[in-house]
């Protein structure tokens, strides 16, 4: 089946019930049939559902839609997409282990790789997103892991995932894709050479602004590893959550084929005003990697950035004058969402990281919802007019 059916028609085994959905199974724990059930679940030479940290029904539905979509062997769930990031982390590092990273990534991120991993012995080393020479040349002996987004956040800056795949398999270092803004519906890290895939399911995967959840998909031996560790660390996804997301991902294709397709007119639009200095979205012509990311995303995604002449002040009076979007650090969601990064999502970056990564004070990032083209750019045509 095709990833968007995939999507609908893997579900949990109907029960006595005949249930046309997937119930939600709100348990903690489970019983057995006899003792030695439960010692061949304990020792793992069965295969079950002992504890809902460790495992539930609808968390092993969505995981398992994930791990098709994305054309990985197996998946693990968590309470949040920063939950996937430091369990991958925390499951495949030790001390002394070093990472290499784009430098343009998700605040928590940065802090995750720059305050809270340093306590451990492991260090890290930043590399321009267009230096790919740059990425091969900061491996180091003690280097385990090479880690990135694409379509960056918020720059929405497009990495050669090939190129970047052929290095680590050279190399022998794990490759792990942030995959958020994509989605498996846009871009499949795992065919161009990446190890593990990780995404936030708050945002698109969800999709309406609903609740949290993380998810993490690839080999079945690295998979083995993070469960292992999120076992025992807790960062397991509710049975409730991920029901609801499980069904998010049945309407995800339909979803982000409108939320693409207004973004693209938006920011073909926003190019032409005359009150914007710069606009970037992966599939506009005038985006530096616009031949990388057709090759790589089927669509160009539902975030457009774009800096407004005047700067900050500037910036804040367009914020201030919508009406239609909603002010949110969120993104994915059915609503348009407007956001200023660097007063919100990366204020904990210095001014100079900040621009490294081409996040000028007065950058503004679009989630562009499932509203009527129209009304979406009316609202944005009268900030800009203000």
């Amino acid at each position: 089946m095709r990833k968007e059916t995939q999507a609908i028609r893997t579900q949990l085994s109907r029960k006595q019930f005949k249930e046309h959905s997937a119930p939600i199974y709100l348990t903690s724990s489970y019983a057995f049939d006899d003792a030695e059930e439960m010692r061949a679940l304990f020792s793992d030479e069965k295969e079950g559902n002992i504890y809902s940290r460790y495992s539930n029904p609808n968390t092993t539905e969505f995981i398992d839609k994930i791990a098709l979509m994305e054309g990985a062997e197996a998946g693990w769930a968590t309470a949040s997409g920063m939950a996937a990031v430091f369990s991958t982390f925390g499951a495949l590092l030790g001390q002394n282990d070093h990472v290499v990273s784009c430098r343009s990534v998700f605040g928590s991120t940065h802090k995750l790789l720059t305050e809270i991993l340093p306590k451990w012995g492991i260090s890290h080393t930043y590399v321009d997103y267009k230096d790919i020479a740059g990425f091969e040349s900061a491996i180091q002996e003690n280097t385990k892991l090479l880690y990135l987004e694409t379509p960056s956040n918020p720059g929405l800056d497009i990495i050669d995932l090939e190129a970047i795949g052929n290095i680590c398999k050279a190399k022998g270092i794990i490759f792990v894709v942030d995959n958020c803004f994509a989605t498996p519906i846009i871009q499949q890290p795992i065919k161009f050479g990446a190890d593990l895939v990780i995404h936030s399911a708050t945002k698109y995967i969800d999709g309406q602004g609903r609740t949290l959840g993380g998810a993490i998909a690839g080999s079945r031996e690295m998979i083995a590893h993070i469960e292992a560790f999120a076992r025992h660390t807790g960062p397991c996804m509710s049975p409730f959550n991920a029901w609801v997301l499980s069904k998010s991902l049945e309407t995800l294709d339909v979803r982000l084929e409108r939320h693409c397709k207004n973004a693209l007119e938006i920011a073909t639009r926003l190019e032409k005003h005359p009150s914007v200095k710069w606009v970037k979205y992966p599939h506009l012509r005038s985006h530096p990697e616009y031949e990388l990311a057709k090759k790589q995303m089927k669509w160009g995604g539902g975030i457009v950035t774009f800096e407004i002449d005047g700067g900050l002040e500037k910036g804040r009076q367009f914020l201030d004058q919508l009406e239609l979007f909603t002010l949110s650090a969120n993104l994915g969601d059915t609503r348009s969402i407007a956001t200023h990064p660097a007063s919100t999502t990366h204020s904990k970056l210095t001014p100079s990281d900040r621009l490294a990564v081409g996040i000028t004070d007065g950058l503004i990032r679009l989630s562009i919802g499932l509203e009527h083209l129209e009304d979406i750019w009316e609202d944005v045509e009268k900030g800009l007019k203000q």
